[in-house]
C-alpha cells in the first residue's frame, strides 16, 4: 500500500511539473525555490533554494527504503560548476557541497555528515531541473558508522 501510494505520488508530481513548465513563459535561470521529488536512497520530497548564481541549498523530507526508516531528513550547501556561463539554458552543471543528515532507525535518532557530489540538468525550455548525486554519509550519533545516499530527482521552480 505504501510503494503504491508513493509510486503514484512521485508520478502525478513529475507530471504536473512537466506540464505546467510549458503553460508558464518563464525563463529558467539560477534562481528561485525548486521543489521536487527525490527517488532512491532517500526517497521523498526535494527543495533547492538558490542562494546566487553559484551557490544554493538543497533539502530532503524522506524515508530510507533499505532501513524502513520513517523519516530522514538532509539539508546541503552546494556550489555548482559553470560558474563563468552566462548561458544557463540547457546547462549541464556540476556540483558538491557538506551537509548533515538525522535519520531515525528503529526509533534512534542517527546524526551524520553528507558530502554530496552530483550533476543538474537546466531544461532548456521550462522552470524545471532533473539531478542525480551521490553522497558518503558519516554517521556519529549513535554510533560511528559509514553510509551512502544515492538519488534522482526532478524540481519545478517557482519565481
Amino acid at each position: 500500500m505504501k510503494k503504491n501510494f508513493m509510486a503514484r505520488f512521485i508520478t502525478v508530481i513529475a507530471a504536473a511539473a512537466l506540464f505546467t513548465s510549458y503553460a508558464l513563459p518563464v525563463a529558467y535561470g539560477r534562481d528561485g525555490l525548486g521543489v521536487g521529488v527525490i527517488a532512491g536512497e532517500p526517497t521523498g520530497v526535494s527543495v533547492k533554494y538558490w542562494v546566487d548564481r553559484n551557490d544554493a541549498v538543497d533539502a530532503a523530507f524522506a524515508w530510507s527504503l533499505a532501513d524502513n526508516s520513517p523519516f530522514q531528513f538532509h539539508a546541503d550547501y552546494l556550489i555548482h560548476s559553470n560558474t563563468n556561463s552566462t548561458e544557463t539554458k540547457g546547462s549541464l552543471l556540476w556540483y558538491y557541497g557538506i551537509g548533515g543528515r538525522v535519520k531515525n532507525i528503529s526509533n534512534e535518532t542517527h546524526l551524520g555528515a553528507r558530502v554530496p557530489v552530483g550533476v543538474s540538468y537546466l531544461v532548456s525550455s521550462s522552470p524545471v531541473d532533473i539531478f542525480a548525486e551521490v553522497a558518503p554519509v558519516l554517521d556519529v550519533k549513535p554510533t560511528v558508522n559509514f553510509n551512502w545516499n544515492g538519488s534522482i530527482g526532478v524540481r519545478y521552480y517557482f519565481y
